[in-house]
């Protein structure tokens, strides 16, 4: 089996490359990746000869047709991962969020429909906006969308392309909504591989507003089984949630973070809240579970943090020449 994989580069979609070469030898892999600052070469080396064998790496943007179509035209699926994603950078320059999330995604759909493509387009579950801080409620495939920052809203618009191609040109595609994400190779302007490469610098750790937000983190990994479960089994035109229950504020967090790293648990301090802050997000993954048979291995929120502990720590290479000029926006930004 044959496939692109867009955003191969960046943090989930190179750990789900990785997946792919360790776990499945009957795949080949062409990654297509823009290379803007998200994405990191290094992300993807260490593998073995064979596992090298079958990796391709273009250098391409997703809005490209002419690229699109040169790595498309013999592949066997498409999965989707490559999309601007930082929700504070969508406040400050919104434009590159419509280029990329909507048009790069309208781009590999007609690459899908003209080669009669399997494709699998990555989402978040921030298209349904928030929920209340109290309560069990949950996001499910039938929540209506109601984005409220420029990346979720850019994110709502290429579902909704999707689903158009499905019903309007019988493209084979399928969605998955993904809640917050952890673990290696992410990049540090994000809030855990922040909080951990500023402790391993000796940077207080840093909270919006009162750290009351709630997000319902799951480990990269068990995303990405998750991905490759609606790509092999998942049903044309349905939409599916990824979650693992688990939610914690992000107070909590970093109590949990200090903890684990030698700290007291209220060793941080507060910064300006970033507008329109999204409340909670909690995941309700029962279709996944239940027509899939998907169950998380990262149960325990607690170790899955220690063990991406333990890879900054010992992976300080990956991150440390991007750490001046993350902090230093960061400063700019009164955070």
């Amino acid at each position: 089996m044959r496939i692109v994989v867009t955003g191969g580069a960046g943090f989930i979609g190179a750990n789900f490359v990785r997946f792919l070469l360790e776990e499945h030898p009957e795949v080949e892999v062409n990654v297509l990746d823009s290379f803007t600052y998200a994405a990191n070469r290094d992300s993807l080396t260490g593998f073995t000869p064979e596992q090298e064998a079958r990796l391709t790496i273009t250098d391409g943007d997703i809005s490209d047709p002419e690229i699109v179509d040169q790595v498309c035209k013999d592949a066997d699926a498409i999965v989707h991962f490559a999309a601007e994603s930082h929700n504070d950078n969508s406040l400050t320059g919104p434009r590159i969020f419509v280029e990329s999330n909507v048009l790069g995604t309208f781009v590999l759909l007609e690459a899908a429909r003209k080669y009669d493509l399997r494709f699998h387009h990555v989402s978040t579950d921030e298209v349904y906006g928030d929920l209340p801080l109290e309560g069990g409620d949950k996001f499910t495939p039938e929540t209506p969308y109601n984005p409220s920052s420029p990346y979720s809203a850019s994110k709502a618009a290429s579902d909704h392309l999707v689903r158009a191609w499905v019903r309007s040109f019988g493209v084979r595609a399928t969605i998955s909504n993904c809640s917050n994400n952890y673990g290696p190779y992410q990049h540090i302007e994000k809030f855990i591989p922040r909080m951990i490469t500023n402790r391993l610098v000796g940077i207080r750790p840093r909270l919006y507003g009162e750290g009351a937000n709630v997000r319902d983190w799951i480990h990269v990994w068990d995303h990405n089984r998750a991905v490759w479960e609606i790509l092999q089994n998942g049903t044309i035109g349905d939409t599916y949630l990824i979650g693992a229950d688990g939610e914690e504020s992000n107070k909590e967090v970093v109590h949990l973070l200090n903890e684990l790293m030698g700290y007291e648990p209220d060793d941080y301090e507060f910064v300006a809240d970033r507008a329109g802050h999204d409340l909670r997000y909690a995941i309700d993954a029962s279709k996944l579970r239940d027509e899939l048979g998907w169950t998380p291995k990262f149960k325990n929120f607690r170790e899955g943090l220690q063990e991406t502990i333990n890879w900054y720590t010992e992976n300080s290479d990956w991150w440390e020449p991007q750490k001046e000029a993350v902090e230093a926006k960061y400063a700019e930004a009164g955070h």
